[in-house]
C-alpha cells in the first residue's frame, strides 16, 4: 500500500536543544496511526512540521511520493492536511458557519448559503449544531465538531487529532470515534495522539512511539498490548506505574456523607473516608461522581442530607468554607478551576492558605513564600525553570503538580481528586500516583474520582461504585475487575456483576 505521507529523518532543534532526531513516520490511506509518547517526546513538534507550522532543521516530507516543502499551514491545507490541536484554534466571536469557512470567504458573502453548507457538513458528522450560533456559546465537544467540519470542508486527505478526547464525555468520545471510522472508510489517513491507551487499542491500526525526540518503533496494534507499549514509552511495564502498596495506619472517619441529595444528579448518597485511606469513586460519566465532590466542597448546594468532617457537621456555602473546614479539591478541569494560568507558580502554590507567608499586618513575606514554594517544588519534583514563571509555561503533568502543591501547602484533612491524571503522560502519572500515596501516608483522607479503571484498581483501598446519581455498591481489592465495577455501576449488584463477567 502506497503512503499518503512520509516524513523522512525529520530533525528539529530549538536553540541547540534537539526536539526531534532523525524521525521517520508514514501515514497510509484509510488507517488510524497512533502517535504515542510522554510529554516532551516530540509528538506535537512532529505534527506541527506536518501541518506546516514549523520547518524541520533536517529531513524531508513526501506527499503522494513527491517531495514537498510546507512554508506555512496554508500550504499544508492546500495539500489536504488538517491538524486539530488540543487547544482549539477557533475564532470565539464568530459563528459556527463563519469558523468552518474562515479563509475560504470571498468579499461578498451569502450568509444563508454559508449556513446551509455548514448545516450539511455538521449533519454528515451526526450532529445538529445551529450554524448561526457564536462558537464561544458551544460546549467544548461541539467546538471540536466545528473544527472537524472545518477540516472536512477543504477536501482533507490527512487529519491529525491531538488529544481529542481529553475534555470529552464518554458519549462524545464514542461519537468522535465513529466519525474517525467514517473518515477511515473514505480513505482519509488519521494520526491520533492520545494518552488513553484503551481507546488507542480500540481504534488504531498501527502505533509509533517517540521517546526523547527519537523514534522507538512502530508496531501493529494486533502485535502488542498495553504492557508492551508502556514499556516502549517509559522502559517499564504497567504494573510498575503504581507505587507498591504499603501498610498504612487507617484512622478514624474523616469524611462522613449522609443521604446527600441534589435534584436527580445526586440521590441519597452516603459514604465514609477514613484518615490514611484512599477511596475510589467509580462509575460512568454522568453517574454523579463529580457532583458529589462539588457538594462536599461547597461549590454547589445540596437539597438535603449532611456532611461531617471529623465528627463535626458542616454546611459549606462556598469553597472557602470547605477549605476552612479542612477540605481540598483537585478539580476535573485544572486549567479553568485548579490554577490561575497566567499567574506564577509561586502565587498558585500558596493561594489556598496565605497565613504561613504573611506577617501580622497582612503583608506578604516574599522570602518566606519563595522558600516554602521552592521546598514544595523540590518535594513534588516539579520541573520548572523558575517559580516565578506562569503556570502556562508548564506541561500538563507539572500543572497538575502545582494544583497538588497548593493542597500540600494548605494542609487540611480531606483531599478530593477528580480525574487527577487526565491529559497527563505515563511518566508523570507515576509521579502523581506517588504523591497521592504520600497524602494517605501523611494521614489524609483521600477520595479519588477516575474514569480510568486501572487507576482506581492500582491506587485505592476500596472503590465505591456510582450510577445515575446513586451509590450502587462497594468493591474490595480482592473483587477488583472491570466487569465487576461496570456491573455494579450499571446493575448495582456484585453478584450480577460477577455473573456478567463469567458469561
Amino acid at each position: 500500500m502506497s503512503d499518503l505521507v512520509r516524513l523522512n529523518s525529520i530533525s528539529k532543534s530549538f536553540g541547540g536543544v534537539d526536539a526531534l532526531r532523525a524521525v521517520d513516520f508514514d501515514i497510509r490511506p484509510g488507517e488510524v496511526h497512533a502517535l504515542l509518547g510522554e510529554n516532551g517526546a516530540g509528538k506535537s513538534t512532529l505534527m506541527r512540521i506536518l501541518g506546516g507550522e514549523m520547518q524541520p532543521s533536517a529531513g524531508s516530507l513526501e506527499i503522494g511520493g513527491k517531495t514537498v516543502t510546507l512554508r506555512d499551514p496554508r500550504d499544508a491545507r492546500a495539500l489536504g492536511i488538517a491538524v486539530i490541536h488540543q487547544e482549539l484554534a477557533l475564532a470565539p466571536d464568530l459563528t459556527v458557519a463563519e469558523n468552518i469557512f474562515l479563509g475560504q470567504l470571498s468579499a461578498v458573502v451569502s450568509h444563508s448559503a454559508l449556513r446551509k453548507r455548514a448545516r450539511e457538513l455538521i449533519g454528515r458528522l451526526g450532529f445538529a449544531i445551529e450554524p448561526g450560533r457564536v462558537v464561544s456559546s458551544l460546549a467544548i465537544a461541539h467546538q471540536q465538531v466545528v473544527e472537524i467540519a472545518k477540516a472536512l470542508s477543504q477536501d482533507v486527505k490527512i487529519i491529525v487529532f491531538d488529544e481529542p478526547t481529553a475534555v470529552l464525555s464518554a458519549q462524545d468520545a464514542e461519537r468522535l470515534h465513529e466519525i474517525i471510522s467514517g473518515l477511515r472508510g473514505k480513505g482519509v489517513g488519521v494520526v491520533y495522539i492520545s494518552h488513553r491507551l484503551d481507546e488507542v487499542f480500540r481504534i488504531a491500526d498501527r502505533m509509533t512511539v517517540l521517546k526523547d525526540g527519537e523514534k522507538v518503533g512502530t508496531v501493529a496494534v494486533g502485535d502488542t498490548n498495553v504492557d508492551g507499549v508502556i514499556r516502549m514509552m517509559v522502559g517499564r511495564p504497567l504494573s510498575s506505574l503504581f507505587p507498591p502498596r504499603k501498610e498504612r495506619q487507617v484512622g478514624k472517619v474523616v469524611l462522613k456523607v449522609n443521604n446527600l441529595s441534589a435534584g436527580r444528579r445526586v440521590r441519597n448518597v452516603s459514604l465514609e473516608v477514613r484518615a490514611g485511606e484512599i477511596v475510589g469513586l467509580g462509575g460512568l460519566v454522568g453517574s454523579g461522581r463529580t457532583e458529589v465532590a462539588r457538594l462536599i466542597f461547597g461549590a454547589d448546594r445540596p437539597d438535603s442530607g449532611s456532611i461531617e468532617i471529623k465528627g463535626k457537621l458542616i454546611a459549606p456555602r462556598s469553597p472557602r468554607d470547605a477549605v476552612r473546614a479542612g477540605i481540598g479539591l483537585v478539580p476535573e478541569d485544572r486549567k479553568m478551576q485548579g490554577v490561575v494560568l497566567d499567574e506564577s507558580i509561586r502565587i498558585n502554590c500558596t493561594m489556598a492558605r496565605l497565613s504561613d507567608v504573611v506577617n501580622g499586618l497582612g503583608f506578604l513575606r516574599q522570602s518566606a513564600e519563595k522558600k516554602t514554594v521552592t521546598a514544595l517544588g523540590q518535594s513534588l519534583r516539579l520541573k520548572a525553570a523558575s517559580i516565578e514563571n506562569p503556570v502556562t509555561s508548564l506541561s500538563g503533568g507539572n500543572q497538575q503538580k502545582v494544583v497538588l502543591a497548593k493542597w500540600f501547602h494548605a494542609g487540611g484533612d480531606l483531599i478530593i481528586l477528580d480525574e487527577p491524571t487526565r491529559g497527563v503522560d505515563v511518566g508523570a502519572k507515576t509521579e502523581i500516583y506517588g504523591l497521592i500515596n504520600r497524602l494517605a501516608e501523611d494521614g489524609k483522607a483521600v477520595l479519588v474520582i477516575s474514569s480510568e479503571h486501572m487507576e482506581l484498581f492500582g491506587l485505592c483501598d476500596r472503590i465505591i461504585a456510582m450510577g445515575q446519581g446513586e451509590v450502587r455498591g462497594e468493591l474490595q481489592p480482592k473483587d477488583y475487575s472491570e466487569e465487576r465495577l461496570l456491573g455494579m455501576t450499571m446493575v448495582g449488584s456484585l453478584t450480577a456483576a460477577a455473573a456478567g463477567g463469567q458469561s
